[in-house]
């Protein structure tokens, strides 16, 4: 089995790629706090590579900055490659299926309010894209047609 569900803050603002035939494609990096406290007293802090695809990774850029907080659900994936000067480089990542918007930036959380309320006026909705959920409480504001 191999199944990641992780909370955290994204530290720095997605930006998609576009790839070959079409694919999209973004990269980030949520940090997450552990639960207990270091020998001096203070809390350490993860921080965890998250790969994510297609409509997820739009949705994702296009919603989610830097501070964000959000939950991804997803699988691991190791892969390794050799640099200029022999090394290997091992990298160890969430390719992530779910991502769950919990908090978003307060100009992100009103960005989404005034598309919610142009698309209710002009009577316009958008289906939900797999993978992609928002807790109730954001969820109600938003049309789900």
């Amino acid at each position: 089995m191999n199944q990641v569900a992780l909370i955290g803050r994204i530290t720095k603002d997605p930006e998609l790629r576009q790839l070959s035939e079409g694919r999209v494609q973004t990269n980030f990096v949520i940090a997450i706090n552990r639960n207990f406290k270091n020998v001096n007293g203070e809390i350490d802090t993860d921080f965890v590579s998250c790969s994510v695809w297609g409509k997820l990774a739009t949705n994702v850029v296009k919603y989610c900055g830097k501070g964000s907080l959000i939950g991804v659900g997803g699988r691991l994936q190791s892969r390794s490659y050799e640099r200029e000067d022999g090394r290997r480089v091992y990298i160890v990542e969430v390719v992530a299926d779910e991502v769950r918007f919990l908090a978003l930036k307060e100009r992100e959380e009103k960005a989404i309010q005034q598309q919610a309320n142009q698309q209710a006026v002009s009577g316009q909705t958008q289906a939900v894209p797999a993978g992609f959920v928002l807790p109730t409480e954001e969820a109600e504001g938003l049309p789900m047609g």
